[in-house]
């Protein structure tokens, strides 16, 4: 390792810009000469050079990162230039290498691509900065115990060349000054490319191109957005189709198309180390959650579905259809009109089939599945939080968060805050936002949110008046179409109002969340946020809120308020005195939540998929066809990349998105529909497979960042695995029929032999016709009948309570208010006995963090000892003893507080 030393003596200092302030992390300067001569200027055949090369055109220095641009004769052209010219000449100060490809050797001849390379003292310097840490010692902690139903699993496994890539080390923060530490073999490979770009992009995010208005302008995303570069972005190492030729470029995008992006390995385990090493620690976590979740859905999917199959084969024998389609029971009792003058009286037994259907997801196992839907929640954020920790272990992690509030000062604070301030706890100035332009600014913030879920709102009273509105129509179109006559029983004018409404509900929302997802992006820049934690918290915050009013109002409704403030025949509550409230099937309303929930979910779905896929395929495939060329082996890996759609800082947060959003229909409406679970299996399985081949072949690769957990998301779950309690609860009592049918088993039935026999004549009052105002009279003819009926527990028109609420109906209530709170309180006991249970980092993550704590420190010291030991080879016998005395009390007293 001595030949090492040497580069540490080289002098380093911070590039100080030309207004006389300091850049944000420490650059290296280059003297004149070496800074004239520019990479790639000496004579080279490229001929000689793959298409596919990852390399300067010496074939020896790693391209780390690539800038392009186009010539722009156009206004603020030369400006462009000028910013070009100050951004790559104090890139080049900064240590970094640059090489250009004039825009004749482009395969579109009108660009130029900028070449970086960071060489051993930038990787060196910026690794310490950044507290990267680094292998000083293979790991000897003995693996844990194998599980003896390993080879159960075999099917399942990958090679372990795939699984593992590299061995498994004791880590320590990266110094310059004690490079023999660490376990460098090669220069050329100790760093890795994702852990190489991630230094570059810090340096580009902060390196100054000069100043414009009176105000220091740095940082390639402000270049990006003024159109001075078309472009930033690492390379992949090779096409995923095939290897490189070259066998120093490397082939894990390869590696991961074969054995990770083909659907066809569906059923295969994640490569998730590999995945972190390409693609960095924030895509690797997001996938082992989203791999988590999917094995965590199949239990829900298997018990959602036997719930759905015990419906299915109870629904023959369920009295409440059996009655409702008996033509001497159901055939004979006339309803009410469904809404004034246009509908007609109607039989019950029209009702057969959704009756019948409804059963499918109304029955006893809904109570069942809800309970179970809340403890597999539970164990779902339990389980994860001890995979998160064992993730955190294995990737170095375990310290990040203080790395994190440290290193993650966002570019864009900086620019902007004018003003600055000492911290207290260093002493140093730093830039701050006063304190009444942030309350300005959240002010704005704020009352725009909340104009846009007044907006929500508004479309959701929009689609709820269409509901109101062309119910009468499709009754009429039904009953006097005979066209449509064969299909009435199933297509009844509540399902055709439900199934439309549904639709249109769907388009409203995938509009709004169209335009509200710039609008958020835009407020959040206007905050200016200090840190990028605190801007993806602040964003992810603004979306979720939308999103959830967004998707979920509808259902809420549906849920909560159809069907519940209607009133009764002669005296109905309407929608701003003109629209009359809708009523729910005599069989409830669960099947129209059933039919809400799975047309919005699996619309989403489909939708989600199409944007993720074909989208960005086909955007590609037209990017491709316009260039000259369509063959992708005719131009270099840096035009290839360049082709491919950009990832942006914020594509894993609509990931996580639309995975938070599907986790919210899968509980907080799971009583309503058992299957959701396994809708969401079969899409995750499908999400896996469609995330991993966009990301290997259809964008280029995203610059590697660090994150120990799923951030705010956690909090986020954690809230809706809360409120699914509550909401399931309150489905089971007050959407699904099952309450006032156990009311009825236990109070109100007559019939020993058949207990549920009567229920729907119960359920059902009695209103005379006679009594119907002018205004709302039926225009049809009554027929032979005086009185029709219609879904609510009230006295009939002979009794002296005329039309009030009978006791029947306090009891139902009653028992709804108590069954909630009995649920919750099990539920939740239930969810904290089994959060209490179970730890959140496992006992033997914990004895190795301390282990490795311990054998880490003892090194160091070793090494500190060592280095002693040497510098004072010259100095007396008793001094030498006194400092190495000293040191190794120091080295046992760290062992003892370790």
């Amino acid at each position: 390792m001595n030949r090492l030393a040497k580069r540490g003596s080289e002098t380093l200092i911070e590039m100080v810009a030309t207004d006389g302030e300091e850049s944000n992390g420490p650059l290296y300067e280059m003297n004149s000469s070496a800074a004239s001569e520019l990479p790639g200027s000496s004579e080279f055949d490229k001929r000689q050079q793959s298409k596919d090369s990852v390399f300067f055109c010496d074939g020896i220095r790693r391209i780390d990162f690539v800038l392009s641009y186009v010539d722009d004769p156009k206004q603020e052209g030369e400006k462009k230039v000028e910013r070009r010219k100050e951004f790559e000449n104090n890139l080049l100060k900064s240590g970094l290498e640059l090489e250009t490809e004039d825009k004749k050797d482009s395969e579109d001849g009108r660009t130029y691509f900028v070449k970086i390379h960071a060489p051993w003292e930038v990787l060196t310097t910026y690794a310490e900065v950044l507290n990267i840490k680094m292998p000083i010692r293979e790991n000897d902690i003995p693996p844990a115990m194998e599980n003896p139903f390993e080879c159960m699993f075999e099917p399942f496994r990958l090679p372990k060349k795939v699984m593992n890539p590299e061995p498994d080390y004791f880590t320590a923060p990266f110094s310059k000054q004690k490079q023999e530490l660490f376990f460098i073999e090669d220069e050329n490979t100790f760093f890795s490319p994702s852990v190489r770009n991630r230094i570059v992009y810090y340096i580009l995010s902060r390196c100054p191109y000069g100043t414009e208005e009176g105000k220091k302008k740095f940082g390639i995303k402000r270049l990006l957005t003024n159109g001075t570069y078309t472009a930033a972005y690492p390379l992949h190492d090779c096409q995923y189709w095939k290897k490189a030729k070259d066998q120093n470029s490397g082939n894990e995008r390869y590696t991961l198309y074969t054995e990770w992006a083909r659907f066809l390995r569906f059923y295969k385990e994640q490569p998730l180390d590999l995945i972190r090493r390409y693609y960095g620690e924030r895509i690797g976590i997001y996938f082992a959650w989203l791999g988590f979740y999917t094995e965590m859905l199949f239990f829900a999917a298997v018990v959602g579905a036997i719930c759905f199959f015990y419906g299915l084969v109870t629904m023959t024998g369920n009295m409440s259809s059996i009655e409702i389609c008996n033509e001497s029971i159901g055939g004979a009792i006339i309803m009410c009109p469904l809404c004034d003058v246009k509908c007609e009286y109607w039989k019950l037994n029209t009702t057969c089939e959704s009756s019948q259907y409804s059963h499918l997801f109304d029955n006893v196992a809904t109570l069942f599945f809800a309970i179970f839907m809340g403890i597999w929640v539970t164990l779902f954020l339990e389980f994860w939080k001890r995979r998160q920790a064992r993730l955190e272990y294995e990737w170095d992690l375990v310290d990040f968060e203080e790395e994190q509030q440290q290193l993650q000062l966002r570019p864009e604070y900086e620019a902007k805050c004018t003003l600055k301030k000492k911290n207290p706890v260093t002493q140093e100035l730093e830039p701050y936002l006063p304190l009444t332009s942030q309350a300005l600014r959240f002010c704005f913030s704020g009352a725009t949110v909340l104009f846009w879920i007044s907006l929500i709102i508004a479309s959701m009273i929009a689609v709820i008046v269409y509901r109101l509105s062309v119910y009468a129509a499709f009754a009429s179109i039904m009953e006097n179409t005979e066209t449509l006559q064969p299909i009435s029983s199933l297509l009844t004018p509540q399902l055709a109002t439900s199934v439309t409404a549904s639709c249109l509900n769907f388009v409203i929302i995938m509009i709004l969340n169209f335009l509200y997802e710039r609008i958020a992006v835009w407020i959040t820049d206007m905050e200016i946020p200090r840190t990028h934690l605190e801007y993806e918290n602040r964003l992810t915050m603004k979306m979720f809120l939308f999103q959830f009013v967004n998707y979920y109002s509808s259902c809420f409704y549906v849920a909560f308020f159809k069907g519940k403030f209607v009133g009764y025949p002669g005296a109905y509550t309407y929608m701003f005195s003109k629209w009359r409230n809708e009523e729910c099937d005599p069989a409830g309303c669960l099947i129209e939540l059933t039919t809400q929930l799975t047309i919005i979910m699996a619309g989403k779905q489909i939708w989600g998929n199409i944007q993720e896929a074909i989208l960005p395929w086909v955007w590609n495939w037209w990017r491709r066809r316009r260039a000259r060329t369509n063959s992708e082996k005719l131009y270099s890996r840096w035009e290839q990349d360049h082709a491919l759609q950009s990832f942006g800082p914020l594509g894993l947060f609509y990931e996580y998105l639309e995975m938070v959003i599907q986790f919210g229909f899968i509980t907080l409406f799971v009583a309503s529909f058992p299957l959701a679970p396994l809708l969401a299996l079969m899409n995750n399985i499908l999400e896996i497979r469609v995330d991993s081949w966009k990301l290997t072949t259809q964008y280029r690769r995203p610059v590697a960042a660090k994150a120990h957990s799923i951030g705010v998301w956690q909090e986020i779950l954690n809230g809706m695995a809360v409120l699914s309690v509550v909401t399931n609860a309150f489905i089971v009592a007050f959407t699904s029929d099952m309450i006032p049918r156990l009311v009825y088993y236990y109070a109100y039935s007559t019939d020993n032999n058949s207990p549920m026999s009567g229920y729907i004549n119960n359920s059902l009052s009695v209103f005379q016709i006679s009594d119907f105002p002018n205004t709302t009279l039926p225009a049809g003819s009554t027929g032979s009948f005086t009185t029709c009926r219609y879904r609510d527990y009230r006295y009939p028109p002979d009794h002296e309570k005329k039309y009030l609420h009978t006791m029947q109906f306090w009891h139902i209530l009653a028992a709804k208010m108590a069954f909630i709170i009995i649920m919750e309180h099990i539920v939740f006991i239930v969810k904290f006995f089994v959060a209490w249970m179970i730890p959140d980092v496992p006992s033997e993550v914990k004895a190795r963090i301390k282990r490795e704590k311990f054998l880490t420190i003892q090194i160091l010291h070793e090494y500190e000892l060592n280095k002693l030991k040497e510098n004072l080879c010259n100095r007396t016998d008793y001094q030498v003893e006194k400092e190495v005395i000293a040191t190794e009390g120091k080295r046992e007293l760290a062992q003892i507080m370790g």
